[in-house]
């Protein structure tokens, strides 16, 4: 396995790599821990094998590989502890992405909400799941044409009850950064909502250049 250590530092996504993140601009603030290469599977990298087990289906509960999923949650949450001060602990709200499916939804998968909760459970940071996705689609990793902005726009609205006291530092949250879509329509709604804050990036990888699509590599594990 090349990689054999998941990184704990975050890496700023600059001039060199955000053309590989078509819907990213300049001013956009966003940083990455490892870097996830796609159809290499899970013996490729430590990142490979982490974001491959996060991204585990709920139809996977209840099977043997499902500690996988666990555990690479935990080591995300510790990887970030790892990469984040106690100042931008204290300072920071954070927002997870929504999933792809809906709450509700039999599939709904909250990891990432799971992940930064276990950042520090004393004291408890500020964590809100601000954005709301109105409605399940397929999972967007499966889709031959990849969503825009827009289109991930219309999906989503703030979840009013959370709004209060307004953030000032949003650090908009995800797994793994591709086209960087998701995090434009997140940006998007939550500047138009909270005009005075400011809004990152922090992702657990980013997709490596000149790869394809995530995979699903079945029920490997390592």
């Amino acid at each position: 396995m090349s990689g054999a250590t998941f990184p704990n530092r975050f890496t700023k996504v600059d001039d060199l790599t955000r053309p590989d993140h078509s819907y990213l601009n300049e001013d956009d603030d966003c940083y990455f821990l490892g870097e996830y290469t796609a159809r290499e599977g899970f013996t490729y990298s430590k990142t490979n094998s982490l974001i491959l087990n996060f991204k585990k289906s709920m139809d996977r509960l209840g099977r043997p590989e499902w500690r996988h999923k666990g555990r690479a949650i935990r080591e995300a949450a510790a990887a970030f502890r790892s990469a984040l001060n106690p100042e931008a602990l204290d300072r920071l709200t954070f927002v997870p992405i929504p999933p792809s499916k809906a709450r509700g939804d039999p599939l709904y998968d909250d990891r990432v909400t799971q992940m930064l909760h276990g950042i520090r459970p004393d004291p408890r940071l500020d964590i809100r799941e601000l954005i709301i996705q109105n409605a399940s689609t397929d999972a967007f990793h499966g889709m031959e044409i990849r969503p825009r902005p827009e289109a991930l726009h219309a999906l989503y609205q703030v979840n009013e009850a959370l709004t209060d006291p307004a953030p000032t530092l949003i650090a908009v949250v995800d797994d793994l950064l591709t086209t960087g879509a998701h995090f434009r329509a997140a940006d998007s709604i939550l500047s138009a909502r909270f005009p005075g804050a400011e809004v990152i990036g922090l992702f657990i990888a980013r997709r490596a250049p000149n790869t394809a699509d995530l995979e699903d590599f079945g029920d490997i594990e390592f």
